[in-house]
């Protein structure tokens, strides 16, 4: 009896209760339900202008003008050239960049980054081999004028002999606050 109903359930299909759900996929101006997170400028494409938006960017092209990515992440890939200035949240140069780069969080230029211009962020990292030619400025906020530099000059001859030193203490320099 069980032999009978084992074999006409053979020849009946599965019934299966899943449901399969795709997530609809759209391009251009309509909305979509798993917006694209990064996107890509390929090796061989060449982009001359603006570039601005609101989603991560990983750059393995050339690209010239100016990039405003202020909210998001920009990452020039080994094989990224880029003529221009970058804004964005964080910053990862593995490329060449010729340009200011301004990050709101961090730039990190890695041991095969190269870059030719200034840097403004609170967190600069340098890796080593990393190669760079411009200026730093981890403290965006604050003018030069206003702080407090502290400089240490070589004292002249006659302030070497004149001045004694206090307890024993051998003095080699001056400090000087501005």
């Amino acid at each position: 009896m069980f032999e009978k109903q084992k074999s006409s359930k053979q020849n009946e299909a599965p019934q299966d209760n899943t449901v399969a759900v795709q997530s609809p996929v759209s391009y251009g101006s309509s909305t979509v339900s798993n917006p694209r997170v990064t996107s890509m400028i390929g090796s061989s494409i060449v982009i001359k202008g603006d570039i601005s938006g609101d989603e991560n960017l990983i750059i393995d092209g050339k690209v010239e003008g100016k990039i405003d990515l202020n909210t998001k992440e920009v990452t020039v890939g080994n094989s990224g050239r880029v003529n221009a200035n970058i804004s964005a949240k964080v910053i990862k140069i593995d490329g060449e960049v010729k340009g200011d780069i301004a990050g709101n969080e961090k730039v990190v230029v890695s041991k095969t980054g190269r870059v030719k211009g200034n840097i403004v962020a609170p967190r600069v990292t340098l890796e080593d081999g990393a190669k760079f030619k411009g200026s730093i400025d981890m403290n965006p906020g604050e003018k030069a004028s206003e702080s407090s530099v502290t400089s240490i000059s070589a004292p002249t001859k006659a302030q070497a002999t004149s001045e004694k030193p206090k307890d024993g203490a051998v003095t080699t320099g001056a400090v000087k606050r501005s």
